[in-house]
């Protein structure tokens, strides 16, 4: 088991939270507006559902445009004060969101909301791989997704009760300030894990060094490509589940409560996973997920293919066990490809960030344009995406990666 290589906060357990807190503003920006998106689409000027899901998938843009910025600048400057640029970056683009005129100002706020979370959702998993390797940091990668998934869990309902009690605006000010205490938070606990030994110089050239760098490193790019193809059809379903729940079969008051339920099931997978991990490693959970991950939404393929919705318990049933299965993957498909290239982990988790989003969002953006009366195509998306991931799986295992 590899050790931590450099002086932790006061306890590992106070850690793994706050590194949680830092990725969980993400989830709190995508999830909480799911129950307003309509009201916000109204609001500046659509009602168009295409245009509502826009408003989910362009933060993802930024999250993956962001980090060429910052990933380069966390390894040369160093991680906190990249931190706090990106906290200021997207609580500027949170005002240009409430006060929004149009759809395209709207989305432009989100496209920078995005990028300013970059910051501390890319430095996150540079912090962890500056102080964890290994079967080790898939451990705390799980430990620190477990409690981001709380977000997701609570976040739809958060949202509902703004906006039954306030405004939708009152949701990005709840959002602003939960940032500010994560930011002094952060500030005030975390000590910089980058020291001065190994620090990038700042030079023109340092982005297009470190890409340089990275695709020597087959594992890193493979798992990247894989982790590009499960995000791009999860972002299906975030972007498409208020209108499969509250359209498709009018469960607006229980949408909240739905998306709580089906995220638990990811959080469920990942708690077992922390200690998975230890036992059967990366690769073989990795594995066995995407087999499931593709057998199962086939079998929902060919069961209601040419139907129309099932019963609610049905799908659910399956949308559960189909997150169960992403659960084992998201933080060991992160940890197994930032593993061999800790020497450049800041530019390695912008450049792996960019290519899974540049992936992701066109992807989510096409399957989703085929999402009308039912939720076929969703399924018949998972089971393509995790269909093209295995045969990427099966070059990596006959193909061996450098390792440092």
């Amino acid at each position: 088991m590899s050790q931590p290589t450099i002086a932790k906060p006061n306890s590992q357990t106070e850690f793994v939270v706050l590194m949680a807190f830092l990725m969980s503003v993400v989830a709190l920006a995508i999830d909480a507006i799911l129950p307003a998106l309509d009201i916000i689409g109204l609001a500046v000027g659509t009602a168009d559902v295409e245009d509502n899901k826009l408003l989910i998938i362009m933060i993802f843009l930024g999250l993956g445009v962001g980090p060429l910025i910052f990933g380069p600048v966390s390894d040369s400057k160093g991680r906190k004060p990249t931190v706090y640029a990106g906290f200021a970056v997207f609580l500027a683009a949170s005002f240009l969101c409430v006060f929004a005129p149009n759809l395209e100002i709207m989305l432009l706020g989100r496209v920078l909301q995005g990028v300013g979370l970059s910051a501390p959702r890319t430095i996150a998993i540079a912090i962890i791989r500056d102080m964890y390797r290994g079967d080790y940091m898939a451990r705390i990668m799980s430990f620190v997704t477990v409690v981001f998934l709380l977000v997701p869990i609570i976040a739809p309902l958060l949202g509902k009760f703004l906006l039954d009690h306030f405004n939708w605006q009152a949701i990005f000010y709840v959002q602003m300030g939960i940032s500010l205490v994560v930011a002094f938070w952060f500030w005030k606990r975390q000590p910089e894990t980058l020291t001065d030994a190994n620090r990038i110089p700042w030079t023109k050239h340092l982005f297009s060094d470190g890409f340089r760098e990275l695709i020597k490193y087959q594992t890193t790019i493979g798992y990247t490509i894989i982790t590009g193809f499960v995000t791009g059809s999860f972002l299906v379903y975030l972007s498409s589940a208020q209108q499969i729940f509250q359209q498709q079969f009018g469960l607006a008051d229980a949408f909240p409560f739905i998306f709580a339920g089906l995220a638990f099931s990811i959080g469920l997978a990942i708690l077992l996973n922390a200690n998975f991990v230890m036992r059967f490693g990366m690769k073989n959970l990795i594995t066995a997920s995407l087999l499931a991950f593709f057998i199962i939404p086939v079998t929902y393929v060919i069961i209601f293919y040419g139907a129309p919705n099932p019963d609610i318990t049905v799908i659910l049933a399956f949308f559960g066990v189909i997150f169960f299965s992403l659960g084992f993957m998201f933080g060991n498909l992160r940890a197994i490809a930032m593993e061999p290239v800790g020497h450049i982990a800041g530019i390695a988790a912008a450049i792996t960030g960019l290519i899974s989003t540049l992936m992701s969002v066109p992807i989510s953006i096409f399957i989703g344009s085929f999402i009308k009366d039912t939720a076929l195509p969703l399924f018949m998306g998972f089971a393509a995406c995790a269909g093209l991931s295995l045969i990427v799986l099966v070059f990596l295992k006959f193909y061996r990666s450098k390792t440092v």
